[in-house]
């Protein structure tokens, strides 16, 4: 494809060409992912501003990795120190940092919808990349995990089963892996969850659905599970913690129902002990910390992708 990305706020309707052509170039950078300066010019004289505000460890460190890896500049915006703390709005503070020639905006936000506003506000050439808001998408860690798929099973989705576990309602990184799966051809994708996490049907259309993690997972090639967000217990979605890891947490016994080298992935934070047991999430089917270390190759292609380098 030639027609250039402005922006990257979704995979939903990106089209599996355009996914593998993404990857396709993360793939080539992964060598230069970790380190090194052999790709420094492709983004000298550029400016990257992480316009976070929302916490993050992973997609925050690895955005910054990424600009740098390529040579942008690279502005951490704090959300404590600055004028949104006096009231200003997030498009007024995304439009003056325009003005002192920032290039792109990496943003996560808590409001579904969020950081589409902003690019509908922002200037012809600025772009923005959705590094997650609310429970709407997160698409860099959509790729992130297929490009980790791809590097353990090949490209033809279409001949793999892939299982998502866990707390699907709340969760942007499962829908964003769904809308790549789709696009990808993978015609075998399950979702299995507590009745009280799992979406509408209008999220996991084309999957199958279902409630006994022991039942789901038998003959499947990945088992992504996710994190279970505790900070919406209070809304009574589970009984108990222990309860939760009682019936879908991911143990070496539920794992061997799976094929014999299933994948294990996670998009972190784990809650070791309640989404999955230690033996899984450290043992040698797991690929929890391959995806993150493809986060900044991903991140890298992205870049490079909106900014034209």
């Amino acid at each position: 494809m030639t027609d250039r990305l402005r922006h990257l706020l979704t995979l939903d309707g990106l089209g599996g060409e355009r996914i593998d052509e993404l990857l396709d170039v993360a793939d080539a950078m992964h060598p230069h992912a970790m380190g090194g300066t052999a790709l420094r010019h492709v983004l000298a004289g550029r400016t990257v501003c992480n316009l976070f505000f929302e916490n993050s460890t992973r997609t925050r460190s690895s955005f910054q990795l990424a600009a740098q890896r390529l040579g942008a500049d690279v502005l951490n915006f704090d959300i404590g120190a600055s004028s949104v703390k006096k009231g200003e709005s997030a498009l007024d503070t995304l439009r003056t940092l325009e003005a002192m020639g920032v290039d792109a905006f990496v943003v996560r936000h808590a409001e579904n919808g969020a950081v589409a506003a902003l690019a509908n506000g922002a200037k012809p050439a600025t772009s923005l990349i959705n590094a997650g808001d609310g429970r709407s998408a997160h698409p860099t860690q959509g790729l992130l995990d297929m490009l980790t798929i791809r590097q353990r099973k090949g490209c033809d989705f279409g001949a793999l089963s892939v299982l998502i576990v866990g707390d699907v309602l709340h969760s942007r990184v499962a829908r964003s892996d769904l809308h790549a799966l789709r696009q990808l051809g993978c015609r075998d994708v399950r979702v299995c969850g507590p009745a009280s996490l799992l979406p509408g049907a209008n999220v996991t259309a084309g999957c199958s659905v279902g409630q006994t993690l022991d039942a789901m997972v038998e003959g499947v090639d990945v088992v992504m599970m996710l994190r279970l967000q505790r900070e919406r217990m209070e809304e009574g979605l589970v009984p108990s913690l222990d309860q939760y890891f009682r019936d879908f947490g991911l143990t070496p016994a539920r794992l061997a129902r799976a094929k014999p080298d299933a994948i294990v992935m996670h998009p972190g934070p784990m809650n070791r002990g309640i989404e999955i047991a230690d033996d899984v999430a450290d043992g040698a089917q797991s690929v929890i910390l391959d995806q993150v270390a493809n986060g900044v190759a991903v991140r890298m292609a992205v870049l490079k992708a909106l900014l034209g380098g």
